[in-house]
């Protein structure tokens, strides 16, 4: 699944995290995309971020982490 992208508005913001997802896994992570609007409504996403980076022990400073 590869999607053009106009390069000209493409730009990261000044802190980001990847992460990869092994194809067993990407019907879980397509649900989640599809259900994320009302995920939302329970949690946000800096509130979920969060809690993935220290569930993993990934360490982060909250300036980098959000424009």
């Amino acid at each position: 699944m590869k999607e053009q992208t106009d390069s000209q508005t493409f730009a990261w913001q000044h802190g980001y995290g990847v992460f990869s997802v092994g194809p067993t896994d990407r019907p879980a992570l397509e649900r989640y995309i599809d259900d994320q609007q009302i995920h939302h409504q329970k949690q946000t996403f800096q509130e979920e971020y969060r809690a993935f980076l220290v569930r993993y022990g990934i360490p982060f400073d909250e300036k980098y982490v959000w424009d």
